[in-house]
Order: structure tokens, then sequence, then C-alpha cells
């Protein structure tokens, strides 16, 4: 019995040891900014953005490593053990939506993601000027982007556009507004104005729109016909001419000799 019990430790030693290490590298985790978790951070657009990555529940040098979405950032050699903070200076519209990611270098699977929300006014002006002709269609484009979504209206004249029954109609997504107006008449002649608007601001852009008057069509059957009619004249003029024809060409030669 006493030597069954001494054979069997040299097996007992190795599982207590992978146990303890599992237990140790299970209680190793990372925060940012606090979080230990994924989280999402709001944020205006402009004033600058830290994000602080720390090492939890580690007796050792611990290396970090910062993703931007897909992309590593470069770090500078004393930020990156244990602690290791970013600076995103200035915060711009093109930060919206991505993610920043602190993860341990020898397990990349400890990890805490950063998703950015970042808020921003309507980004819209300026003025557009469009020709069409009268019976043809025409459609006026917005193309805005805000945080939080932003809403529409649509003006002529200053006065808020009545929207008639088949011949308007609104298009919008997240980013483009367009307002599409079927067989202009002279009557919708006038500047029209769309306004964005969110709790952060608004923009707006004015179209300027001039209906032409409706230019002649010529039908093609008409016209192959009549290029028809004169093609066949010349011929026919040139068969009945053509005695008189040969005769000055013959007298020409005569001459020439």
């Amino acid at each position: 019995m006493a030597q069954r019990s001494s054979l069997a430790v040299p097996y007992e030693a190795p599982v207590l040891a992978v146990c303890f290490l599992a237990c140790v590298v299970t209680g190793l985790e990372l925060s940012v900014n606090n979080h230990a978790a994924d989280f999402s951070l709001s944020t205006l657009a402009g004033p600058p953005v830290s994000l602080s990555c720390l090492v939890q529940n580690s007796s050792q040098a611990e290396e970090l490593l910062w993703y931007r979405g897909g992309g590593k950032v470069d770090l500078k050699d004393g930020n990156k053990v244990n602690v290791s903070n970013i600076c995103i200076s200035p915060v711009t519209e093109s930060d919206n939506g991505v993610t920043f990611t602190c993860k341990l270098a020898r397990d990349k699977s400890v990890q805490v993601s950063v998703i950015m929300d970042v808020q921003f006014p309507p980004q819209l002006t300026g003025e557009e000027s469009l020709q069409i002709e009268e019976d043809k269609d025409v459609t006026l484009t917005c193309n805005a982007k805000s945080n939080p979504q932003a809403q529409t209206a649509w003006y002529k004249n200053k006065n808020t556009l009545i929207l008639q029954q088949n011949r308007y109609q609104l298009y919008q997504t997240s980013e483009v507004f367009q307002l599409s107006i079927k067989t202009v008449q002279k009557s919708d002649n006038g500047t029209y104005t769309c306004v964005v608007k969110s709790s952060l601001g608004e923009g707006r852009k004015d179209f300027h729109l001039i209906v032409e008057d409706k230019k002649p069509v010529f039908p093609k059957e008409a016209v192959i016909a009549a290029a028809v009619v004169v093609t066949l004249t010349v011929l026919f003029g040139i068969v009945a001419r053509k005695d008189k024809i040969f005769k000055c060409f013959k007298k020409s030669s005569e001459t020439a000799l």
C-alpha cells in the first residue's frame, strides 16, 4: 500500500501545477478607462480623447498592444508595459464607429475594445442651379452626415413645400436626402431649400430651379423620309440630265486636246 502511495505522488504533482497556472492566467485581465469589458465611448468631434489600458492581477511585466480597427498602433518603448496610453487628437467625424482595442501581447484573446461614438452636427452648405426642360423629371440631392441622425425638411421660396401627390417623391437614408419632381412645369420655378437638422445643429442647401420651354422634337420617321426624298430627287435629276452631262464632258475633252 505504501509503495502504491509513493508511486502516485509524481503523477498528481503536474496536475496541481497545471491547475495553479490556469488559475493565474484566468485571473489576468485588462481594463480601459476603468472598463474591464467592451464599451462605447460618446464624445464630440474636436476635443482630444485619451484611452488608458491597464493590466490587472499580474505580478510580472506584461507587454500591451493597441489596434485601431485592424491596424496596429505604433507605441513608444516606455508606453507598452503594464500600462499603455493613446491619445486621439483631434477627434474627427472619420473616428465615428471606429474600434480601438488593447490586447495582451502574449495572449491576444485577453483584450478590451472601445467603440467610438463621435457626435457632430450636419455639415451642409452652398447652393446649386439647375436648368430643366418642361415636362421632364428632376431630382434635388442633399448629402449630409451627422450623428445623431438628422431629420430633413424641404422649402420652396422660404415656405414649407406642399407635396403634391404623384408629382413629388421623397427619399432619405442616414446621409442622403432627395426630392424628386415629376414632369416639371413652369409653376415649379423657384428656390428649393433642403434643411437638415439634429439636436447639435443644422445645415442647409439652396437649389435654384429654372424650368425652360420644351424644345420641339421632330419625329425620326419624318426626318428619314425627307432625307430619302431629297436623295431620290438628286438622283433622278442626274439621270434626266445625263446626256447633257456626257456631251459637256466630251466637249471639254476635245478642247483639252
